[in-house]
This record gives C-alpha cells, sequence and structure tokens, in this order.
C-alpha cells in the first residue's frame, strides 16, 4: 500500500540524495536532514555554498588522480616531494590516509578501484596504462604499491606488478600484518598469517 510522505517534495528529494551518501541510509538521512533544516544559517547555507564551490572547481589531478583546485595538483606541483617513488593507490581516500599519517614524501597515482571479475572491472578500466608511462620515466626509482588488503587489491597488486616488468624500477608492497596497538587474540586468521609472512629480523 503506498503511504504519502509526510514532508514536501523538496524535502523528500534532499533525504533521497543524502541517503545515496556511503554510511548513510534512511533514517541516517532524515536525521541529517533535520539537523540542516534545524541549522539553516550556520550550517545549511555554508554548505550549499561549499558543495557549488567544489563541484565548479575540484577535479581529478590529470597526472596522479588526486583531486584537487589545480592541475597538476598541489602534491604532484610541490617541488620538495621525491620524485624517484610512486605509491600506487586504489582511491582519493587512500592517498589523503596515507598523507595524513605524514611519513610518505613521494608522489602519488590513483588507479580508480581494483580489478574485479565479479564487478567487471578490467584493466581497461582502471588507470593503469598511465602508470606504466610514469613508471618509465628515468626519474622513477621505485613503484610502491599500496593496494587493499582484499582478494581484489591482491590480483589487483600482482597484475600491476606484471606490467611493471619491462620497466627499470623496484617494485615493492606495503606489509601487512599485526597493526601498532592490536591484540593477536583480535585480529582474524587472514592477518596473522600476513602478519607471520612478513616477519623480520628482530
Amino acid at each position: 500500500m503506498y503511504r504519502k510522505s509526510s514532508y514536501g517534495s523538496e524535502l523528500d528529494q534532499l533525504i533521497q540524495l543524502l541517503s545515496k551518501l556511503p554510511g548513510l541510509g534512511p533514517r541516517s538521512a532524515r536525521r541529517a536532514a533535520l539537523q540542516l533544516i534545524k541549522r539553516k544559517d550556520s550550517l545549511m547555507r555554508p554548505l550549499s555554498t561549499a558543495l557549488a564551490e567544489v563541484a565548479e572547481h575540484v577535479n581529478p589531478c590529470t597526472s596522479c588522480g588526486n583531486l584537487d583546485t589545480t592541475d597538476p595538483c598541489h602534491i604532484c606541483d610541490n617541488t620538495k616531494r621525491d620524485i624517484s617513488t610512486i605509491c600506487v593507490v586504489e582511491d582519493v581516500a587512500d592517498l589523503w590516509a596515507l598523507e595524513r599519517a605524514g611519513n610518505y614524501s613521494g608522489l602519488y597515482h590513483v588507479i580508480g578501484g581494483s580489478l574485479s571479475a565479479l564487478d567487471g572491472v578490467g584493466p581497461d578500466d582502471l588507470n593503469i596504462a598511465s602508470l606504466i608511462e610514469r613508471a618509465l620515466a628515468k626519474a622513477v626509482l621505485e613503484v610502491i604499491i599500496a593496494t587493499n588488503a582484499t582478494v581484489d587489491g591482491q590480483t589487483t597488486a600482482h597484475y600491476i606488478s606484471d606490467r611493471l616488468k619491462d620497466c627499470d624500477v623496484t617494485v615493492t608492497r606495503l606489509a601487512h600484518g599485526v597493526p601498532v596497538g592490536g591484540e593477536l587474540d583480535y585480529l582474524d586468521d587472514g592477518t596473522l598469517t600476513a602478519a607471520l609472512k612478513s616477519r623480520r629480523p628482530f
């Protein structure tokens, strides 16, 4: 039986759009919409302006795939970055996570996902060809593969490694294992196995 909405079409559209965001279902979207309405001047209007500005000015960097208002992005354009290393990540969120850690000073390359036979994602659907072109540059000495530690991420890492064999670069992979502060009893079997395989002299 059809149930008529208890709010207007404009509000209904806002809730539907919010519910499409990751981590927001219909209930969370309704709560978010109510908060926006209650705080029109301090939140809704500034958010609306910010969204319009981002939609107008933020685009992917044609070199690495990072999102920025300039092209090349501020990372690629930073002369203090180490141009001899390229860190390959699946998504911009992964790039941001590594930047937050503050321990990497090289360049990045966002491939835009991972290989997945189930989802129909093949090599041509990812930004891999341009990575190979960048790796052929004389200045590049190392490519760090930082794809996720999932089945698809591992498959993607192996594929990229194979494609880089003809490039004169060292190919490395992020280590996987016990996280800092982690207790063995709470870790899954896959993490423990990776930790054992990645062990090193103490």
